[in-house]
């Protein structure tokens, strides 16, 4: 008599199954099967044209769903491939494992048990497995690469993950499958997590076990140079677009649904924040709008705000001190104030004819890089001193009853 497998009930009434792409990994591809089969048989295995031994191995399963893809595409075609085979199958939910042997599949526990938690009037859910990337034997190229992505992820979405490339996945099918996706490789997993916070989905990580083999057994097809370079032009075009068009539409979704009084409270002035970091928002606002780096003021001010996790808006708002009318009095005071600090005191009669050579205009540039940055901390640091008191004046002190 056949035994169910351990989970299987679980999966049905979730409508969930797993999807393993798989691409030249004979030597571990049974054994991630067998493991996941001892949970659920809800399983599809996407093929992505391996040139070894794995279209055998999986005719030893005729009972599982398999695509064999005539030639390599790469990973987020498969993925793709594997999450319309699912919803065809009637699925609404597919948890993604690697073929590589570093996942556990009894972690498959952690995702069905988030998913039972979801409430039928909660936001969609995309869960990434979590693989504490931190901790010891963890090597340092997938350290590293994930700290990059990591970073931008927040700026581009004002969500944090600590860990934004795992494999080990669950996706919600039907939206899923209805974003316009473009990437075919490795990048495909960074490009559906920051679209689906885009589409309001709860993007989160929970925690999973990892296996890091040594030798042969273990076949990574991540290739350092390419991949991470397509990793880096995909980020830098959702800044452009995060910036000029998702965050915008956000805050003006808000102002419409709360009104301007409501969203002056809670989105510009957030009064639930303490004193100290809506005065920071100011003065990294003013520090951005009086620095030297024209043209990126608007990008410096939405990455660093989101990396100190400050009001996006307000620093915003402060850093367009740099508006036409100023720039001629910030550029002369910057310029004035390195004059100073660099010992040559203040020029009372400063005019153009005193960049009369090369040499005068490249020796002003640094006066005034140098000068501009130390007059932007100087008057943030004044500003944030003063909005810091009236903050604190302005809010309702609490009562602390006996």
């Amino acid at each position: 008599m056949s035994t169910s497998p351990i989970y299987q009930s679980r999966f049905d009434a979730l409508k969930c199954c797993v999807v393993i792409p798989t691409y030249n990994n004979q030597i571990t591809l049974a054994a991630v099967i067998q493991d996941v089969l001892v949970y659920t048989n809800s399983i599809i295995i996407v093929n992505d044209g391996s040139l070894d031994e794995t279209v055998n191995i999986l005719k030893q399963f005729p009972e599982l769903i398999t695509f064999n893809k005539p030639s390599n595409k790469g990973k987020g075609t498969v993925l793709k491939k594997g999450f319309q085979l699912a919803e065809d199958a009637g699925f609404k939910y597919a948890i993604t494992i690697d073929s590589d042997g570093q996942h556990y599949a009894d972690d498959l526990d952690v995702f069905l048990t988030e998913l039972e938690k979801k409430g039928k009037e909660d936001n969609e859910i995309l869960l990434v497995g979590d693989r504490n990337m931190s901790r010891e034997g963890i090597p340092d190229k997938s350290s590293t690469g994930n700290k990059f992505s990591n970073f931008w992820y927040l700026v581009v979405t004002g969500n944090q993950l600590h860990d934004t490339q795992s494999g080990y996945r669950l996706y919600p099918l039907e939206i899923v499958n209805k974003i316009p996706l473009y990437t075919r490789k490795f990048e495909f997993e960074i490009e559906v997590i920051v679209k689906a916070v885009w589409r309001n989905v709860d993007v989160k990580n929970i925690p999973i076990k990892v296996l890091y083999q040594e030798g042969d057994e273990r076949i990574s097809h991540f290739r350092p140079f390419e991949d991470i370079a397509r990793i880096v032009i995909l980020y830098m075009w959702f800044v452009m677009v995060s910036f000029l068009y998702i965050h915008p539409r956000n805050k003006y979704q808000d102002f419409k649904e709360k009104g301007i009084r409501k969203f002056w409270n809670e989105d510009v002035l957030k009064s639930q924040e303490p004193a100290h970091k809506k005065a920071a928002a100011i003065a990294l606002g003013v520090f951005i709008g009086i620095s030297p780096f024209w043209g990126l003021h608007t990008l410096l001010v939405f990455v660093l705000a989101a990396s100190f996790k400050l009001n996006k808006v307000i620093a915003f708002l402060f850093s367009n001190i740099s508006i036409p009318p100023l720039i001629p009095v910030i550029i002369y005071a910057s310029f004035q104030v390195g004059s100073v600090l660099s010992g040559d005191g203040y020029i009372w009669n400063l005019s153009l004819s005193d960049f009369d050579s090369t040499s005068k205009i490249f020796e002003s540039l640094w006066q005034y890089i140098f000068g501009s940055i130390a007059l932007a901390a100087f008057i943030s640091l004044i500003l944030w001193i003063v909005f810091y008191f009236l903050f604190s004046m302005t809010n309702p002190k609490q009562v602390i009853k006996p």
